[in-house]
């Protein structure tokens, strides 16, 4: 008679886990993954270090390369040093609205430095100032920075507080002598929230704002 046969099974070992790929054991992440989210993270601050530059050069006045290498530096320092939880950009931009915006600031500045100059010259009487509450329409912390910065850089008006929670803006401005005046100042500052929602703000907030423009216009 022949005597039964036994077979032993051997435990199989995938090419994943053998003793040989020590980095796949440890449960390393694949090579290149690293990289690929340094560039992520990158270019996802690629926005905030270009505009914090630009907010360099306009505060300084001086459009030169030693400005511009002084503001990277500046901007570099600010992320560092500051690490501020992470913006969620809205991932629309529109070029026309930005160069409306651009275009619209540099008038604004030109127009404004006029204004205070003249103020400061006219004898009849010294200009009347106020500080005045913007409750702005968009709850969103870059478009309330964009705007608080666009206004205080525009001659005749200063941001002296924000109120977050409540979305307000509250402006020291000058050459205020009647409540026309003030409304007019209060309308200017949703104007410039509103081209800045046009340029970068999403389509929920484009909508928002066109909804509360034509409100006010009916």
């Amino acid at each position: 008679m022949t005597a039964p046969i036994h077979h032993t099974s051997r435990p199989r070992h995938s090419a994943g886990h053998s003793a040989g790929d020590p980095g796949r054991a440890a449960g390393r992440p694949p090579e290149g993954t690293g990289k690929r989210s340094a560039l992520q993270q990158i270019w996802r601050q690629l926005p905030f270090f270009v505009w914090l530059i630009a907010l360099w050069m306009l505060l300084w006045g001086q459009f030169t390369v030693l400005a511009f290498v002084t503001g990277l530096i500046a901007a570099v320092a600010v992320a560092r040093v500051f690490r501020l939880p992470p913006v969620e950009l809205s991932g629309r931009v529109n070029l026309w609205y930005g160069l409306v915006f651009v275009l619209s600031f540099l008038g604004a500045v030109v127009r404004g430095s006029l204004t205070v100059a003249w103020q400061v010259l006219d004898l009849r009487g010294q200009p009347g100032t106020a500080i005045i509450a913007v409750p702005l329409r968009i709850d969103d912390d870059l478009i309330m920075t964009h705007t608080a910065v666009t206004a205080s850089l525009i001659p005749g008006s200063l941001i002296v507080d924000a109120d977050r929670d409540r979305r307000i803006l509250y402006l020291h401005v000058i050459g205020v002598r009647s409540e026309a005046d003030v409304e007019a100042l209060r309308e200017s500052v949703l104007a410039w929230e509103r081209r800045i929602v046009r340029a970068v703000g999403s389509r929920a907030q484009l909508a928002l704002v066109d909804a509360a423009s034509e409100g006010r216009s009916r």
